[in-house]
Order: C-alpha cells, then sequence, then structure tokens
C-alpha cells in the first residue's frame, strides 16, 4: 500500500545528491497514488566489476526503499552496451567485454543484488533483447535526436578532445542506448551515481523527443570508504563488502570514521529520515559515538545477513575487541591507517617512549605481552595491516589507539 506522496518523497530524498526535479517527481507520485499504480523505476548495470560493495550498494539500497514504497523496479543489466563499454571517467576508451565476461558477470551480479532487493518484486532485463534488434536505419535516427556539440559536453569526451587523445565514433552511442533502454520500459525514474549525470539526463532528452513523458533523474553521491576520505574502493582496502563474513561486516563498520556516522546511516541502511535525525541529535548532546557505531553495525549487518547472523557477530566482537579491558582513555597515535604494519610503527613507539628499542619489542611479544584489540600478538603477527580504531597492548598498562 502506498504512503501518501509527501510522504514517499521524503523518504526518496533521504541521503539523495541531486533530484531532476522534485516538481516533476511529487506529480509523478500524486499520479501513481491516486490511480494505484506503482511508477517504473530503472537501473542500468553495466556488468564490468561483479564485487558489490557497500558503496556500490548506495543506489540499490535507495531503490529498495522506493521498491518497499509499493513501485516496480526493473534492472537493465547492459549485456549490449557491455560489449562496448561505458567511456564514463575514462581517459581512454574501455575495452570491449566478452560475451562469455559479460554473462558471468551478469549472473554474479544478479546474485549480489538480491541480497539488497526484493526477488519477487524486481524485473530483470538484458537490453540485448532490444538493442540487437536495431535496424541500422532506426539507429541513424537515434543517432539524429543529439549533437556532437552535444555530446561532447560530456566531460570524459571534452578532455580527451581537448587532449587529442581518439574517440571511437561508437562510445558516442553509449548514452544514446542507456537512453534507449529507457524509452524501451518507459522509465518514471532511473537512478544512479553522480558520476552517470550525463547518461542518465539523456534518457529525459530522448524520451521528450520522442513524445513520452520524461523519467525523473535521481543522483546518489559517493560513499567514502572506512579511511575516510577516498570513495570505497577494493583496491584502496577500504570497502565493506556484502559478501563479507558477518563477523567482518560489523567489525568494519565499527571502524567507520564519527564524522561519515550519519552519511552511513543516509546511504546504507534503510532507516527512515526521522529515525536518522534523531541520531543526529544525540550525537550533538554528546552521545558516545562508539555506541551508535554499535547500532549501525546492527542494522547494516542485519540488513546483509539477517538478525541471528548479526548477533552472532556481534557477540564475537565483544569477546574480542570490547572485553578485554581496554581503558576508554588511552593516547592515540596517527598512522597511515591500511597501509602500515605493526614492524613499521616500531620506531613511532620507540619516538614516543613506549618501548626502548626493537629487541625489547620482539622480546615482549614472545612472551606474550603485547596484543592487539585483546589477541595476544605473535612473530609471525608482525606483518599485520594495521586498521582505525585498533588498540595495541604492550605490557600490562601501555594502551596505543591507532587512528588515521
Amino acid at each position: 500500500m502506498f504512503l501518501k506522496p509527501e510522504e514517499q518523497l521524503e523518504i526518496i530524498q533521504k541521503g539523495v545528491d541531486k533530484i531532476v526535479n522534485e516538481e516533476e517527481l511529487l506529480a509523478k507520485l500524486e499520479h501513481s497514488f491516486k490511480g494505484k499504480k506503482p511508477l517504473t523505476i530503472k537501473l542500468g548495470l553495466d556488468p564490468s566489476a561483479p564485487d558489490i560493495h557497500l558503496g556500490h550498494a548506495v543506489v540499490l539500497r535507495k531503490i529498495k526503499q522506493m521498491q518497499d514504497l509499493g513501485h516496480r523496479v526493473v534492472i537493465i543489466i547492459g549485456d549490449f552496451t557491455g560489449r562496448i563499454g561505458d567511456p564514463t571517467g575514462k581517459a581512454k576508451g574501455r575495452v570491449a567485454l566478452s560475451d562469455e565476461i559479460v554473462k558471468e558477470n551478469a549472473k554474479t551480479y544478479c546474485e549480489q543484488i538480491f541480497k539488497i532487493l526484493d526477488k519477487e518484486k524486481t524485473t530483470i532485463r538484458f537490453n540485448s533483447e532490444w538493442l540487437s534488434k536495431l535496424t541500422f536505419e532506426e539507429v541513424i535516427k537515434l543517432a539524429a535526436t543529439t549533437s556532437v556539440a552535444r555530446i561532447l559536453e560530456r566531460d570524459d569526451f571534452q578532455k580527451r578532445y581537448n587532449s587529442q587523445v581518439p574517440i571511437g565514433i561508437h562510445e558516442f552511442f553509449y548514452p544514446l542506448m542507456q537512453a534507449y533502454d529507457s524509452v524501451e520500459i518507459f522509465a518514471d525514474i532511473e537512478l544512479g551515481g553522480t558520476d552517470q549525470t550525463f547518461n542518465i539526463l539523456m534518457g529525459r532528452t530522448l524520451q521528450k523527443h520522442l513524445g513520452l513523458e520524461k523519467q525523473i533523474a535521481i543522483f546518489m553521491p559517493l560513499l567514502e570508504g572506512l579511511d575516510g576520505v577516498e570513495k570505497m574502493s577494493k583496491s584502496l582496502g577500504n570497502y565493506i563488502g556484502v559478501n563479507e563474513a558477518p563477523e567482518v561486516m560489523f567489525k568494519k563498520v565499527m571502524e567507520v570514521p564519527d564524522a561519515l556516522i550519519i552519511k552511513y546511516f543516509e546511504l546504507a541502511t534503510d532507516e527512515h529520515p526521522k529515525v536518522i535525525k534523531e541520531v543526529e541529535k544525540r550525537l550533538l548532546k554528546g552521545e558516545n559515538p562508539r555506541d551508535i557505531k554499535l547500532e549501525l553495525a546492527e542494522i547494516i549487518t542485519t540488513l546483509y545477513h539477517g538478525e541471528e547472523s548479526m548477533k552472532e557477530a556481534e557477540h564475537y566482537f565483544e569477546t574480542a575487541f570490547q572485553k578485554k579491558k581496554i581503558p576508554d582513555n588511552i593516547p592515540s597515535m596517527l598512522i597511515e591507517i591500511g597501509k602500515e604494519s605493526v614492524l613499521d610503527i616500531i620506531p613511532l613507539l620507540i619516538a614516543n617512549d613506549y618501548i626502548k628499542s626493537k629487541s625489547e619489542f620482539m622480546r615482549l611479544i614472545k612472551q606474550n605481552g603485547v596484543s592487539i584489540n585483546g589477541e595476544k600478538l605473535t612473530v609471525d603477527d608482525t606483518d599485520k595491516i594495521l586498521m582505525n580504531e585498533e588498540v595495541l597492548q604492550i605490557g600490562k598498562k601501555r594502551f596505543i589507539r591507532f587512528i588515521k
């Protein structure tokens, strides 16, 4: 059953970077509400990177919220466009994927997106269904709906053109093909990251040209990873994967920088905006961010693994990290989180008078006198890469918390 249009709009607006445009969206919601007819929500996926993390899931979570509001979700796997390669954000043309790789990636993608979306309420389409059937005459007519000047407005094309880096004519067709997907399924709303602005707005342009009602474009912001600086990326090691074990996911959420707690609530959960506003008030009143992050970890881990697995992960976290009598008020040490190992920070420990020498430190390790988060460190563990908020204990009374 649909909520009133104004309340739907409030939920849809949560965490969004930009909506083009809100008046049209409200009108669509009102028409949908009065006619009890769901809107068609579109997401296109170019199956070139099948491992999904919470950064990728930002758009999927927003779609899930609209799915829960009663709207119809259509996921378009770009098996046809994937053979060309989306040039978005690339300094040169992307190498086209083979049919075999496209199919394998698409299968992996589908397995992962249903950890977020309701499979029974989601339609999966492959754009080869219609794009492979277009005649050359139809392709020429499609190309006639825009101009070279318009295509060159796209940042990546503009940069390549100005730098005299070759642009294949076939690359100009990518935004047109993505736009044609919207025409084919009569999309009411299309979602994507801010890096997809040009392609999604092209859908509105093509629909208008063909006399159809224009889709609403919703752009979601990029989510910073555990380092709090760079966007979440597997290559940077600052990611939380949707397929990671519950205890790993729980621990990683607890490593989210305090400054990003509200952003993670907005982009990585389905919590109602009113609930998030209350969380924000609690932080402003001085509540311990760690307690609120515990709630965040419970919510996110439950979303991907269920309540039972979440409770087991929470118990593991409490046993391994919280119940080791680590004091709250301990000194912090700034290091390059995710890059430096225990061995790398020995000079810092010496400089700050935590230890006298490397040999003393290694001797303490061999005597079981050094631990990280309450777990005894062995000589073989000294190449362990240190993460945000991890606590090193030397002897009985010396504690150091590592922060970025």
